[in-house]
């Protein structure tokens, strides 16, 4: 009797043994596992990824700080008579808004510290807010001489325009890079990637609708 119980002891333990060899993961071949290089094509994406990663990281700054060169730049020209090319329309177009009032003694220094201010304030990132009102202000009574002065704007109006007629035209790219810039002025950033991008409008929509329902941030 007791060697019956040892027997069935022994063999359970055997099929129990057994059980758990079978249960258990197989151990990965031993050998030389080749892992397949990367491709050329894989290397420029990721190289992609990291140029627009730093462009979406540093694109606003930079932009903010370049803009901020031209308009300290060429309104410090402004405070030396003959050194802009664009004094002559701008003190004209002045003197046409102010109804003559304004003679160019006057409205050069006054259009060239504006201009400083603007650049002052974009170099710096403080009161961005009132620096890109100055901005918009600035860049409207750029447009204008296009329509004081379309003789000297254009060679052949509306395709045609001159060397200042271009260089007023061109003032498009510094309100568009301005619209840019005051969309950051709240804590905003770019983002390159598409899903990320599509994830933080669907919650800036959810929020905007919060904020105009309940009168308060959420």
């Amino acid at each position: 009797m007791y060697a019956l119980v040892l027997r069935g002891h022994v063999l359970s333990r055997q099929s129990c043994s057994s059980e758990v060899s079978m249960q258990r993961p197989k151990a990965p071949p031993t050998g030389n596992t080749s892992v397949t290089p990367p491709t050329l094509a894989w290397r420029l994406n990721v190289l992609e990824l990291r140029l627009i990663t730093w462009w979406a990281r540093h694109g606003i700054t930079l932009l903010r700080l370049a803009l901020g060169v031209i308009f300290f730049w060429f309104g410090a020209l402004k405070y030396f008579p003959g050194a802009s090319s664009a004094e002559d329309l701008a003190t004209r177009t002045i003197s046409v808004l102010s109804f003559g009032h304004l003679a160019p003694q006057m409205s050069l220094p006054l259009l060239a510290t504006w201009e400083c201010l603007i650049g002052l304030g974009l170099l710096t990132g403080r009161l961005l807010r009132i620096t890109l009102l100055l901005l918009f202000a600035q860049m409207a009574g750029t447009f204008l001489p296009l329509a004081f002065f379309p003789h000297e704007t254009f060679r052949h109006f509306p395709l045609v325009p001159t060397l200042e007629g271009q260089y007023i035209i061109k003032n498009l790219v510094l309100v568009a890079s301005g619209l840019v810039i005051g969309a950051t002025v709240r804590g905003g950033s770019l983002i390159h990637d598409a899903g990320a991008a599509d994830t933080a409008e669907r919650t800036q929509s959810v929020q905007q609708r919060f904020r105009r329902r309940f009168q308060r941030e959420p």
